[in-house]
């Protein structure tokens, strides 16, 4: 079966890798916190709480356990997760929606920065990831995503997050990368999810721009604050947003937007704020490329530069 008809905004991407495994286009709103988890929980159970009552409880119903296996997220399964925010200093957790297709996830990896895993690294931070299919885009409108956005950062010690469209998979399954390849060059505007792999290397770096880009201290400070940061963008639909805490958002349009390079949909305003944040974006080091030849790694995280 083919892909649903593209949208105005973005492709209906409703794929599989090799391995069977599911790969399709949807939202994503990530935010890293560059404190220890033990400040972190109960912003992060106010988040797992907005989350649920903006999408509904029945929306996840899936855990991870300590052994890598999907279990029932029933009575007990809710009592363990709520436990272990409480309770432990460095955790990974993740819920999945009902029906497996990668429509809903809530992920959050919790750390302990001043004393990281790897001695010396000083890129780790936690971690929220929170997936919503863009289904639910068009059933209630990007206003009501920016909502939660906000509501979320309200209550997170953000560095830095970014909300827009992105690819829902597991990358770390075989054959997904492969897949992926054949999409993310022409839509630029697809992010391709890596939280495993940030809450470990990212810092008070930036990732790339999105459709909305949270911006904290010091990138923000050393763009001038907001009025810096302001007068460097001028693209139409382009917005910035003050928000509590020396922070702000960076809003590119009422929509988030794919792109499409074989179109000549290249999403001038992305570029623009690519090129504002380029001395503070995220590059791999070179043994953690992502595709198989290092070049093509770098042409995609500088998809909105080169």
């Amino acid at each position: 079966m083919g892909n649903p008809p593209m949208s105005e905004h973005y492709p209906r991407i409703h794929t599989h890798a090799r391995n069977g495994h599911p790969i399709r286009e949807g939202l994503s709103l990530c935010f890293y916190m560059k404190r220890s988890h033990v400040e972190m929980v109960q912003a992060v159970m106010q988040s797992l709480d907005a989350y649920l009552r903006v999408v509904g409880p029945q929306m996840l119903q899936w855990y991870l356990d300590h052994e890598g296996q999907w279990q029932d997220l029933d009575e007990a399964g809710w009592e363990l997760t709520r436990r272990e925010l409480l309770e432990r200093h460095r955790l990974h957790i993740d819920l999945l929606g009902s029906d497996g297709g990668q429509r809903y996830r809530f992920t959050y990896y919790g750390k302990t920065p001043e004393n990281p895993f790897r001695p010396g690294n000083t890129g780790e931070v936690c971690a929220l990831s929170i997936w919503i299919p863009t289904e639910y885009l068009e059933d209630h409108g990007p206003g009501r995503v920016r909502e939660l956005a906000l509501e979320l950062a309200s209550t997170l010690p953000l560095c830095s997050g970014h909300v827009g469209l992105s690819f829902h998979c597991d990358t770390h399954l075989v054959g997904v990368d492969r897949k992926l390849h054949e999409y993310c060059f022409r839509y630029p505007g697809l992010d391709i999810p890596e939280l495993d792999h940030l809450t470990l290397n990212l810092g008070t770096r930036v990732r790339s721009p999105a459709w909305l880009t949270f911006l904290g201290q010091p990138v923000l400070g050393e763009l001038g604050g907001v009025e810096g940061l302001r007068a460097r963008l001028s693209s139409p639909g382009t917005t910035v947003q003050e928000l509590n805490g020396d922070r702000a958002v960076v809003t590119l349009g009422p929509w988030p937007e794919a792109g499409d390079t074989e179109q000549g949909q290249m999403l001038p305003a992305y570029r623009e704020l690519a090129r504002v944040l380029e001395p503070w974006l995220y590059y791999k080091d070179p043994e953690r490329l992502r595709f198989p030849y290092p070049e093509e790694t770098r042409r995609w995280e500088r998809r909105f530069l080169d």
